[in-house]
């Protein structure tokens, strides 16, 4: 029993003294857990056909992570200021703004593009419509919120930025962040439809890298709103909802995705690598 209870001591203070990386760990192995049986699902290995609705489960396992690490790592009071950035709505009309607005205006303008192009105007019915599920409707919303919103963004920008951030710059923590958010994007190149069908894993590195540039956008969103999680979550949620919709087709997608990597950019120039904000980096 003492050799026992060493054993769990010495494995909580490993936790606590590599948080990032113990976090990293339980959010792949809480995420793969579901989309690893997916992987062999699809490529014939287990005899039967997993339902592929089952991945949206994956989504939540960043904020599982999260929960539990802030739980051994700051204990109630650690929760509590999670919480409070979770549901941080005060963040100045600019961040707010951009964080609901600008998924809008991004799919808008590429569908303006595409239909300049000589293509068609996306069908918005198909809005209310994502891959292995019944037509949703205005439900779709809460899916994507809840998903691809919270379930990432809790983890990635509310636990992991602002300690990446803490003795790094704020590029830095986020290129370092969107390596991360990559490779647990890993299996999904192996299933899902959208990436199969694109090439696979042959894909990866295009993808990875507009992850990158991605995590540079919310870094930028989440130290000017002064680290509201609820923001970042808003603006994830609606740009998956705006580019993964059958609505959207391939072109539009890669437009919309194309404007974040040159927002990247135009972050880096203007509110320089150490903040990527005009406020201060938020940090623990």
């Amino acid at each position: 029993m003492i050799a026992q209870t060493r054993k769990q001591t010495t494995v909580f203070t490993w936790i606590r003294q590599h948080p990032l990386l113990s976090y990293l760990i339980l959010a792949i192995a809480i995420s793969w857990s579901v989309e690893l049986p997916l992987v062999a699902s699809a490529q014939g290995w287990l005899g039967v056909r997993l339902p592929t609705a089952i991945h949206y489960f994956a989504a939540f396992g960043p904020m599982l992570a999260a929960i539990l690490m802030t739980w051994v790592t700051g204990g109630a009071d650690g929760l509590k200021e999670l919480w409070g950035r979770v549901t941080k709505w005060r963040v100045g009309w600019t961040g707010a703004a951009f964080a609901i607005l600008s998924p809008l205006a991004l799919f808008a303008l590429a569908s303006i593009a595409i239909r300049l192009m000589g293509g068609e105007w996306p069908d918005l019915r198909l809005l209310g419509e994502v891959n292995y599920l019944p037509f949703l409707g205005i439900w779709v919303l809460p899916l994507w919120l809840a998903t691809y919103g919270f379930g990432e963004e809790i983890g990635w920008r509310g636990f992991a930025l602002p300690r990446l951030q803490k003795r790094r710059s704020a590029l830095a923590a986020s290129v370092i962040l969107g390596l991360m958010w990559s490779l647990w994007h890993v299996p999904a190149f192996l299933y899902l439809d959208t990436y199969v069908n694109a090439g696979g894993l042959a894909v990866f590195p295009g993808v990875a890298f507009g992850i990158v540039m991605g995590a540079i956008v919310l870094t930028w969103l989440y130290n000017t709103t002064g680290g509201s999680v609820l923001m970042v979550a808003v603006w994830h949620g609606l740009f998956d909802l705006f580019t993964a919709a059958k609505a959207i087709d391939a072109y539009n997608s890669a437009l919309q995705s194309a404007a974040i990597m040159i927002a990247a950019v135009v972050i880096v120039l203007v509110f320089k690598p150490a903040n990527l904000s005009r406020v201060a980096k938020h940090t623990l």
